[in-house]
């Protein structure tokens, strides 16, 4: 854990639930890499294209453990690859200096990798909704936050929500005391331990929180600054993968709308399958977060979303660019979309 110390775009700090950027944005961008690593490899044995992929741990990434599970990309010739990261701060680093093709990870980090100018693009959704702020007992508005301290990741989703959410009253920032955490069960045993004030945090672990802590009081669920379905993690691709082989991403982005269609039909046997193996939370408490944070793979009305949200960064310090239109490629879901229009039409969680 480490107090907060300041926003600047060359001091961005290492802590996030899902992975950050380790170095600094600009470094890791820059960061030369052997061609044949950003190519997909062959699975000799199944004669399968390799896709390596990395992801985070909260419930927007369900549709993407389900694809990988079930194994949903293989019928269209991928397999999936999860690349094992010696710890959640280089999820995001890995993926944008090139050394996995595609990421689940939050829109935010997404946003900061576009400005450091690494080759990425945003191709469909993940999950969305689920970021949850909660305050102690005593703790009912963005008032009740001065002098108080929340605990966050940096740059993540989560803290945006908490800048926007104060900023919407007029708190600043600078009136609350931020602190930074690396993990997902760390920071959620911050605050139920009464170690921190507030918490920003993601599902699973928010309801943790709520059901932990007694007296806790949702402060804000992110619907009430953004309206449904706004977006939590994104799935992005590196823009080599793009050109080199987009049949290998259309299946990446198909077996993840098979997985919302399957975990739509039966959330139970989505969750038990994926209990214990990527989430560290009992059976019970997934179910009951889940209904916070579903999946969504067709995210193609939330453009405006990302682009008001690139603005929040930038006045936190964290971007020095707005995030151009062109970051947000919705060309290969668009295909899959309409080359499975069965598939779609049996979603529940759509744009149209």
């Amino acid at each position: 854990m480490c107090d907060r110390c300041g926003n600047s775009y060359h001091n961005m700090m290492q802590a996030s639930r899902r992975g950050f950027l380790k170095g600094g944005a600009a470094a890791m961008a820059s960061l030369a890499i052997p061609a044949g690593l950003l190519a997909p490899k062959q699975a000799a044995a199944a004669g399968l294209t390799t896709i390596k992929a990395t992801h985070g741990a909260g419930l927007c990434n369900l549709g993407i453990f389900i694809a990988k599970e079930r194994h949903l990309t293989e019928a269209d010739g991928v397999e999936l690859d999860f690349v094992v990261t010696p710890t959640t701060t280089d999820v995001v680093t890995l993926f944008g200096a090139g050394m996995v093709d595609i990421s689940v990870i939050p829109y935010s980090n997404f946003i900061t990798l576009v400005d450091a100018g690494a080759p990425v693009k945003m191709i469909a959704g993940a999950g969305v909704e689920g970021c949850i702020l909660i305050g102690a007992e005593g703790i009912k508005s963005a008032a009740d936050l001065k002098g108080k301290s929340i605990g966050t990741f940096q740059a993540d989703t989560l803290e945006v929500l908490a800048y926007d959410y104060l900023a919407k009253d007029g708190v600043a920032f600078a009136d609350v005391d931020v602190k930074y955490f690396n993990t997902s069960p760390e920071l959620a045993a911050a605050f139920i331990n009464g170690a921190i004030d507030a918490v920003c945090h993601i599902e699973p672990y928010a309801t943790q929180c709520l059901e932990q802590r007694a007296g806790a009081t949702i402060l804000s669920d992110g619907i009430d600054l953004y309206g449904k379905g706004y977006a939590d993690c994104v799935l992005a691709a590196r823009t080599p993968l793009l050109e080199e082989n987009p049949a290998a991403v259309k299946a990446v982005i198909k077996g993840m709308l098979t997985a919302q269609q399957q975990s739509e039909q039966d959330i139970s046997k989505a969750l038990e399958e994926t209990a214990g193996t990527y989430y560290k939370s009992s059976f019970e408490a997934l179910k009951l977060a889940q209904s916070r944070q579903p999946v969504k793979i067709d995210q193609r009305d939330n453009d405006r979303f990302f682009a008001d949200r690139s603005q929040s960064m930038k006045d936190m310090g964290y971007v020095r660019n707005l995030l151009p239109p062109e970051a947000l490629d919705w060309t290969l879901l668009s295909e899959v979309i309409s080359e499975n229009a069965d598939l779609y039409a049996s979603l529940k969680l759509k744009t149209a």
